[in-house]
């Protein structure tokens, strides 16, 4: 199947991270990495190996040091810090494990916050929608401390999707929550993938939340050293256990 510009989501192409002074940290070493669109991603690897950096390089909330990140067509690295701003706010959708909602909104308000601060009011029907299927229509006049931890991942999960952006960008977006509830947020997820053709890269440390994407990425000493195809959380997990040796070079597998 030939794949065309408009099946791409987000390229990263031989992009370069380091962190710090005289001795430099290498978050990302020559990186590349398409994510098509309509497919999830789970982005793991041990802890440093670059998974968050590559996250926030791919989103725009990072800009690397060398190579390039689009999103869609559009070039991230020919964008002035307004324009990537605009960016994120219309075009980008966040789920962090930390929730970051306002404490002084409520579930409505902080659902409609990208919205508002992008100068773009989604359709009512659309907002319903989303409302609807993140099981939020009787908490809407809640405040995020009225809240269990699993609510308050779904009043982020809606404002990721209000502003129908391109790519949902997650990190860790179970890890503050117990087995149950990650399951639900992972299966809305899931859904926002097979029901809306959204795309979804998500960073996690979790084998079964990682189970849940069509492809696995892993990441050791900055760069990545296997992707895989729809593995299971078993085998996930094996090749977790692995990722103390460094591999050279990108490992496929269906």
């Amino acid at each position: 199947m030939s794949v065309t510009p408009a099946d791409v989501a987000v390229v990263l192409d031989h992009v370069h991270k380091t962190y710090g002074g005289e001795q430099p940290v290498v978050a990302l070493d020559d990186v590349s990495a398409v994510f098509m669109r309509g497919t999830s991603t789970a982005v793991m690897g041990p802890s440093g190996s670059g998974k968050s950096t590559l996250l926030h390089c791919a989103a725009g909330l990072d800009r690397p040091d060398s190579g390039r990140v689009r999103i869609g067509a559009t070039d991230l690295s020919s964008l002035s810090e307004k324009k990537l701003t605009e960016l994120r706010r219309s075009r980008v959708g966040f789920v962090f494990q930390a929730f970051n909602l306002v404490g002084a909104l409520d579930v409505e308000q902080n659902i409609l916050l990208p919205s508002r601060l992008s100068g773009h009011r989604p359709e009512s029907a659309w907002v319903a929608e989303v409302i609807g299927r993140v099981g939020l229509g009787d908490r809407l006049r809640h405040r995020p401390a009225q809240l269990s931890g699993g609510q308050q991942q779904r009043v982020a999960i809606a404002r990721a999707l209000v502003t129908r952006p391109e790519v949902i960008f997650c990190d860790e977006p179970t890890g503050a929550l117990d087995t149950r509830t990650a399951a639900e947020v992972l299966a809305l997820l899931r859904s926002v993938v097979d029901r809306d053709g959204q795309t979804v890269v998500m960073v996690t440390h979790d084998p079964v939340a990682a189970s849940y994407a069509d492809r696995v990425l892993f990441l050791a000493d900055g760069r990545i050293v296997r992707d895989m195809a729809q593995p299971g959380a078993e085998r996930i997990a094996e090749h977790l256990a692995l990722l103390g040796r460094r591999q050279p070079a990108v490992s496929r597998e269906g």
